[in-house]
């Protein structure tokens, strides 16, 4: 499990403008520290992605900025981006994203 490898696990969150994602993060820190997992977690707006995907291990795209997914990859410095689930997005399930932040990283 790559995740596991890493000392702290640094998740980027990208939206609109960065505050949608502000109840996620903090719900997703909670999943993690339950779980024991060392993470930095936190939001931007889709403009700010490039000045921060380089701290980033995994990006996650919230569902309104699904029409970027192409743009902000392009512009991650490789640093894998994906889409958050529609239905996790909105019921702010910290602990279901952050799962599929962790198996994501696995996958790379």
């Amino acid at each position: 499990m790559r995740w596991r490898k890493i000392k702290m696990i640094r998740i980027l969150l990208c939206c609109a403008g960065g505050m949608s994602t502000s109840l996620l993060v903090t719900k997703m820190e909670q999943a993690a520290q339950e779980k024991g997992i060392e993470t930095k977690i936190w939001a931007v707006g889709a403009t700010e992605v490039k000045n921060h995907s380089q701290d980033a291990d995994v990006i996650l795209l919230g569902p309104q900025v699904r029409y970027l997914e192409k743009s902000i990859a392009d512009d991650a410095n490789g640093v894998p981006a994906y889409l958050i689930d529609m239905r996790d997005y909105g019921k702010m399930d910290g602990k279901a994203v952050l799962t599929f932040a962790l198996n994501k990283l696995q996958e790379v």
